[in-house]
């Protein structure tokens, strides 16, 4: 057995809910029940999403910074490219001195791999010395 319930409505509403419960196969307690119903799951919906909202904002402004600061990272890292390749002179074709160039890159992917394990970075280094050594 369902509860009853007492509702009272203005004379507009009241008139809107007659002509929609006159069409057959209709009645008013099943068109007031899937409006409650439709109006209380739109309410929830709306509840997450309030709560959501926020965190997806914060997410939005870091991913935002990130985009920011990997931009400036590549246009420093495109400069300083161009730049020595301006300035550095062509190895020449001595084997000896490819086998050194060779071993000197090795030894820098070795260094970046060794600092991105650690969770170390450049820019906490200079931060570091930035702040331990005297400023001139």
């Amino acid at each position: 057995m369902k509860p009853r319930h007492h509702l009272y409505l203005d004379d507009e509403l009241t008139e809107r809910l007659e002509a929609l419960a006159a069409k057959p196969g209709s009645s008013k307690s099943a068109i007031v029940a899937d409006a409650l119903r439709a109006f209380l799951d739109r309410r929830g919906a709306r509840e997450l999403d309030d709560l959501l909202k926020v965190r997806l904002d914060r997410i939005g402004n870091h991913l935002n910074r990130v985009e920011r600061d990997l931009g400036i990272v590549t246009e420093t890292l495109g400069l300083f490219i161009r730049y020595q390749f301006m300035v550095t002179a062509p190895v020449p074709d001595d084997p000896a001195i490819r086998a050194l160039a060779q071993d000197r890159f090795h030894s820098f992917i070795d260094q970046v791999g060794r600092r991105i394990a650690g969770g170390k970075s450049l820019g906490q280094d200079l931060a570091a010395r930035g702040t331990s050594e005297p400023q001139q």
